[in-house]
């Protein structure tokens, strides 16, 4: 049985912006920092799941939002009283061709979503993450963005420039009352993350799990990001990666059978 998430009072004044909040690592997040007493504001371009989401928890506010649209992020973050933490968890992969036969517009999709919806968030939010004195960007990056493997150039490019830009940030940002961490997740089982990137190929989707017992649910990572993130405010977790016990790399993985 996994430990409870510690409880704080359901009124809270700290509020937590979740991009990517519709489905896996972003709902489940939601769920876990609403429990530990945040205010969370949820952010997706599909309005009917981040409503649905907001409807189970207290305080909790939907805003459809692509994080790729700049004009739209910066109306989002005039339209919030504070901001105390910013959740950078949209993203996502597409193709597993090799760099000879990639598509480039895959590319780009998942540079546009991973890197720069993260300048975007970081950007517009973060005059609120200074002046709430306390502040927290967090950004969900991979065990992609640390180490390549064959057919996931583009997704390593992007993931890894997820990884530099919390790098950076950090320190720019030292000295002033705003944290930033980056958690690094390996296997991750979601309903989404593989169908997406074999675009709709059940039977690719699936096998990238065959055989793993155990691969880390969305769950396991939300509960990594809401620690990491209810530590005392002068501890920072700089760079968490958590893997499922049968992945030692990217490409080394036990399999049953």
């Amino acid at each position: 049985m996994r430990p409870a998430v510690p409880r704080r009072p359901v009124v809270s004044t700290r509020t937590a912006v979740i991009t990517g909040a519709s489905s896996g690592i972003g709902a489940a997040t939601a769920r876990q920092l609403s429990a530990a007493g945040y205010r969370v504001v949820l952010t997706a371009r599909r309005e009917d799941r981040i409503r649905a989401l907001a409807e189970e928890l207290p305080e909790a506010v939907a805003q459809v939002l692509d994080v790729t649209d700049r004009a739209a992020v910066d109306a989002f973050a005039a339209s919030l009283d504070r901001v105390d933490v910013l959740v950078n968890n949209a993203g996502g992969a597409l193709g597993a061709e090799r760099v000879a036969d990639a598509d480039p517009a895959d590319w780009r999709t998942m540079y546009e979503t991973n890197v720069l919806g993260v300048l975007h968030m970081t950007q517009a939010l973060l005059p609120a993450l200074r002046a709430s004195g306390d502040g927290t960007v967090l950004v969900v990056s991979s065990t992609a963005g640390l180490a390549t493997y064959e057919g996931g150039g583009g997704y390593v490019a992007a993931k890894h420039g997820a990884h530099v830009l919390a790098e950076t940030l950090r320190l720019e940002l030292c000295g002033e009352p705003v944290r930033v961490i980056e958690i690094a997740p390996g296997m991750v089982k979601t309903g989404e993350f593989a169908l997406t990137r074999y675009r709709g190929d059940e039977e690719k989707a699936a096998a990238v799990y065959a055989g793993v017992a155990e691969p880390l649910t969305a769950e396991d990572v939300a509960e990594t990001i809401t620690w990491a993130i209810t530590r005392p405010s002068h501890v920072n977790i700089d760079l968490l990666v958590v893997r499922p016990r049968a992945q030692a790399s990217n490409y080394k993985v036990h399999r049953e059978g």
